[in-house]
């Protein structure tokens, strides 16, 4: 085994393998950009070295800063987590140059298998199925043309290095598809350095689902049973769960033998994942490979009850895998929501900024529970035991920034049960406890996924988002409870900071009268351009008594407990428990596994503020302005492309809101634009 290691990434992935390092002894590294100094994932490794500059190119990109680092750390192994640099064969040979030992697979196989076309090609001649497709070298836009007319649409337009969504339109028709393939190109060469392409059938309603394969350098490889991770957006994963709902053992067994094969094509060593696309007929094909651990492992290790961290050390200091095929079982089920910092509403942007509150459910971190490998003892002498019902594997704390410049993950939230039905109820229960505030998020968002019936049945496949946003994103308006108990923090807070005497008795003291006094209170509507809901609450203090008065219903308010950010308070004859944090203008209850952000309008404090200005469309994130895409003095119609930002490697058209002339744009190609920012001066017409 090493005895130190450095860790090439960042985020959660780099405190879980600097936690599973701390358990066998290993000493770890951590690497950091400028805007990660104060990070989690520093503070839990042993030592720290600095890459550059904020940006992913000018810090964890730089696989030449990284060697040096580790030289300079006398570490005798790099592990590369998952993105940045740990699908870069270049960078897993510039380590073996250094006499570094890449923690992942051989450069050969990265090469093989980061090509799509590469990897189709390598498992058509290993008989492994493929979707219907071109996936040669060939990318001049007329010929890619062809193939997609020879396909028969819909087809699927993918980078060919590419991974994580990015670089991937679905064209439903011809006339469209020239502009898909130029914006596709655009995203994957940003995101991977390459604007190579394939082409692929597109199949309607499948299946994501996935193997996780272990190789070792003795000639030894298995899986690790499946995981479903069908439930997508903008084709990333949000829900992933193991084993796949409602998949024969007789599936199961010929998906994991292909993947093997796959593994075995490419002389595989490592930690890897077979990715298949299923039709509705049970027909499996194969997609990808991903060379590296992926985002949803924790979901294997919480049925297998191992810790595939540990397998990728041992594997990479040379030893042969702990258990052979035979030995490996599954138990229960387990499921893995992703929390991101991002706005469902409004097409699941991005969202930046300081995570003033962070609550998070009872949880362990990085416990796979179940069977841990001794490298003394024989794993398969160790009985099973369940791991812990809810895992949290995050990197940030309360009071840490999402920035723009790198993935905005919160957390992934774990949970296992004896079957679906318990693992999904402890899902439900782990969300509704999960407060974050700061940032948009999605927390509300998986809570309703969670609870969909369609889910929660188990009739998943890659458009069940879509097609169930009815119900996915509404959202429930706030009652009488909820402006109850935002009015009685505001009460609370108040009294708390009052004086001793009646002139600093912010209820505005009276006496022998009643005094009264109104509380303004406005939610955001449930579409994204939708106008705020002013809610008008009364408050009437009397002798002995406080009475709150919405809607013309008047009803005796009381405050029972107030502990921290949690309120008890009594409502007429209901008893109300709820959580609300307030943050500046800002009042968040948390309630019945709900959120409901509310804003205080103070009308003293917001007198003459002056409203946007007319005319002006503004920047939906912060980003970088990568293509103008109409002229200034342009006469548009409504829904016209005028400009694209990049933010977190995913593109943002910016359209004409109505048909119109576009006076001027205020930001150049290349500028970087803050959120809010006015990007094009407009007259409506």
């Amino acid at each position: 085994m090493f005895d130190k290691i450095l860790i090439a990434n960042r985020g959660e992935i780099a405190c879980r393998v600097a936690s599973t390092a701390r358990r066998l002894g290993v000493r770890t590294v951590a690497v950091y950009s400028d805007a990660d100094a104060d990070s989690r994932h520093v503070a839990a490794c042993n030592e720290a070295r600095h890459l550059g500059g904020a940006a992913a190119r000018d810090s964890y990109l730089r696989g030449d800063r990284v060697v040096a680092a580790a030289r300079a750390a006398g570490a005798q192994a790099i592990h590369p987590g998952y993105g940045f640099l740990s699908e870069n064969e270049s960078f897993a040979q510039a380590c073996a140059d250094a006499g570094l030992v890449f923690i992942g697979p051989p450069p050969a196989a990265i090469a093989a298998l980061g090509s799509k076309s590469m990897a189709k090609t390598l498992m058509q001649r290993a008989g492994v199925p493929l979707v219907p497709g071109y996936h040669g070298s060939r990318q001049e836009a007329g010929f890619l043309h062809e193939q997609a007319d020879a396909i028969g649409y819909p087809v699927l337009i993918k980078a060919s290095a590419g991974g994580g969504g990015k670089g991937m339109r679905v064209v439903g028709s011809g006339a469209e598809f020239g502009a898909q393939l130029d914006a596709c190109r655009r995203e994957a060469l940003a995101a991977f350095g390459s604007d190579q392409v394939l082409v692929e059938q597109y199949l309607l309603h499948p299946r994501h689902i996935e193997i996780q394969v272990f190789a070792d350098s003795h000639g030894h490889c298995v899986h690790l049973f499946e995981r479903d991770c069908s439930v997508q957006r903008r084709h990333q994963k949000v829900v992933e769960e193991a084993p796949a709902p409602g998949l024969s053992a007789e599936r199961r067994d010929a998906m994991g033998r292909a993947a093997v094969a796959v593994a075995r094509a490419a002389g595989y060593v490592g930690a890897g994942t077979v990715e298949f696309i299923v039709a509705p007929d049970g027909a499996f094909y194969f997609m990808e490979m991903n060379t590296r651990l992926q985002v949803e492992h924790p979901v294997t290790e919480m049925i297998t009850g191992l810790d595939l961290v540990e397998w990728q050390l041992r594997v990479a200091a040379g030893e042969a895998l702990p258990l052979a095929q035979t030995d490996l079982a599954f138990h229960g089920h387990a499921l893995e929501a992703r929390v991101y910092a991002e706005n469902p509403a409004r097409g699941f942007l991005p969202s930046t900024g300081r995570l003033v509150h962070l609550a998070w459910p009872d949880a362990v971190e990085f416990d796979c529970g179940g069977r841990r490998d001794d490298a003394n003892a024989a794993s398969t002498s160790v009985p099973w035991s369940p791991p812990a019902p809810v895992r949290i594997d995050a990197a940030v704390r309360a009071g840490d920034t999402i920035t723009p410049h790198y993935d905005p993950m919160i957390a992934k939230l774990v949970t296992w049960g004896a079957d679906r039905a318990q693992a999904l109820a402890r899902m439900s229960a782990a969300l509704a406890d999960l407060h974050v505030v700061g940032v948009a998020n999605n927390v509300d968002f998986l809570a309703r996924l969670v609870a969909n019936p369609a889910f929660a049945g188990g009739q998943l496949d890659t458009g069940l988002i879509e097609r169930e946003r009815a119900a996915l994103f509404a959202t429930v308006p706030a009652d009488d409870a909820v402006l109850a108990a935002a009015c009685a923090r505001v009460l609370a807070d108040e009294a708390s900071a009052a004086g001793p005497d009646p002139w600093s008795d912010p209820s505005g003291w009276r006496l022998n009268l009643p005094s009264r006094r109104v509380i303004r209170l406005t939610e955001a509507g449930a579409a994204a351009d939708a106008t705020p809901v002013p809610h008008d609450v009364a408050i009437v203090y009397a002798r002995g008594a406080t009475s709150i008065e919405l809607g013309g219903v008047a009803q005796p308010l009381a405050i029972h407990a107030a502990l921290g950010n949690r309120l008890r308070i009594a409502l007429g004859e209901r008893i109300v428990t709820a959580d609300i944090v307030a943050a500046g203008d800002e009042l968040h209850v948390f309630a019945d596994g709900r959120h409901w952000p509310l804003e205080r309008i103070d009308a003293m404090a917001h007198a003459g503020e002056a409203a946007a200005e007319d005319g002006s469309l503004a920047a939906p994130m912060p980003g970088k302005v990568i293509a103008l895409r109409s002229e200034r003095g342009a006469r548009v119609e409504k829904g016209a492309a005028l400009m694209v930002i990049e933010a977190m490697k995913m593109e943002h058209t910016i359209v004409a809101p109505t048909d119109g002339t576009v006076d001027n744009f205020l930001y150049a190609v290349g500028d970087q634009v803050a959120e809010g920012a006015a990007l094009v001066a407009f007259t409506p017409h």
